[in-house]
């Protein structure tokens, strides 16, 4: 793999850093240190220069309106727009776009048209609904939430736990187990009116992440269309999975991102910093959490853009992509952690990123699959099938 940009990658990476460091970072600076939104004004400002640019709509197929980047030009994208101080989880505060419940791609026209569309034109939102109470980690065997057919309706009962944006969603994705099977095959993907009735809010769930929460479901005899179904009866998980394998690996790029812009902070800071008469720059533990830095970040960003190029290129990248986030998160918690020792007293202030990138950090460690089931993705795939 050439880890070289092509002119094309260049000129858009570039152009993405621009807009990160001209357009992103001043106005943030006016910002409460948690804040995930803009003024609605800088938004729909910030959105059509997005389109001028020509990347609007990011992970939205060139089919249906979005910008014609491979994957791993997709990738790089995700390490330039998360380099500012809420570029974790509201990368340039969503001013590119996006493709919101990815899944729906996949449905049939009618679905397209009452859920799709109107969610790539902005006029509805929707939620995805997999984990659950009893577990996040495996979710196919973890899911609880069961449907029963009644004629042309299902009837759901169960919950759902760590749902984003359920209670401002017109529709999700809810997972649930249709068959006696205890694994993969059993799970139906339901799309799922929230105005249904049975269909609850429960309650808010805070956690480490800044201005934002997550909620918890409940469904009591919820009766959804028999035509909602979301591809094939038993094989919703199917959908579930290719899907998660493949977010993975810009989710794993924008931890690189903040990495790096953390470490460009230190770089800068520590030869301007005296202490007992000399810069930081010149201290022994200083320089080796510096090395530190650029290792793993190097380390990180190669096996990312590997798993993006294999992905591109249609070969397996399950193994790859599980590695990207393994590797990409934890090395990432390292470097940021690393800078705000660097820093001192000011790296746990809110004057500074780091104290908001060290919590959302730690979360990525769990999201989109924790580090413990990467390394059991991995060792899977090195042992063969056998290893359960």
């Amino acid at each position: 793999m050439d880890l070289s940009l092509t002119e094309e990658q260049e000129l858009i990476v570039g152009n993405v850093r621009r807009f990160v460091r001209e357009e992103i970072v001043p106005r943030e600076l006016n910002l409460d240190p948690d804040a995930d939104e803009l003024p609605p004004d800088d938004r729909v400002a910030l959105i059509d220069k997005t389109r001028a640019m020509g990347l609007y709509g990011l992970d939205i197929p060139v089919e249906y309106g979005g910008p014609d980047i491979d994957l791993v030009t997709r990738t790089l994208i995700a390490m330039e727009m998360s380099q500012h101080r809420a570029g974790l989880y509201a990368p340039c505060y969503g001013t590119f776009g996006g493709a919101g419940l990815a899944q729906l791609f996949e449905a049939t026209e009618a679905q397209k048209e009452k859920y799709l569309y109107p969610t790539l034109r902005g006029e509805k939102r929707g939620f995805f609904g997999l984990t659950e109470p009893s577990g996040g980690s495996d979710p196919a065997r973890a899911i609880q939430t069961r449907a029963v057919r009644d004629g042309d309706e299902w009837v759901i009962n169960g919950g759902k736990i760590f749902i984003s944006g359920a209670d401002r969603a017109q529709y999700g994705l809810v997972f649930a187990r249709t068959s006696a099977d205890k694994g993969r095959n059993g799970v139906t993907c339901f799309i799922v009116d929230t105005d249904t009735p049975g269909f609850e809010v429960q309650r808010v769930v805070h956690t480490l992440r800044s201005a934002h929460y997550a909620t918890e479901l409940t469904f009591t005899d919820m009766r959804v269309p028999h035509d909602n179904i979301l591809g094939a009866e038993n094989r919703g998980f199917a959908i579930a999975n290719d899907r998660l394998s493949r977010q993975r690996i810009p989710y794993a790029a924008g931890c690189i991102g903040v990495a790096i812009k953390a470490h460009e902070m230190a770089l800068e800071y520590v030869p301007e910093r005296e202490t007992f008469g000399a810069p930081l720059s010149t201290r022994q533990a200083v320089q080796w959490m510096l090395v530190d830095n650029e290792i793993d970040i190097r380390q990180a960003r190669w096996l990312t853009l590997d798993a993006a190029h294999r992905a591109q290129n249609g070969m397996d990248f399950r193994k790859e992509a599980a590695m990207a986030k393994l590797v990409a998160t934890e090395a990432a918690s390292r470097v940021v952690d690393r800078c705000m020792q660097m820093f001192g007293g000011y790296g746990v202030t809110k004057d500074f990123p780091f104290e908001r990138w060290y919590r959302e950090m730690r979360i990525r460690r769990i999201g989109e699959g924790p580090s413990e089931v990467q390394r059991h993705i991995i060792a899977r795939d090195l042992l063969g099938a056998g290893l359960r």
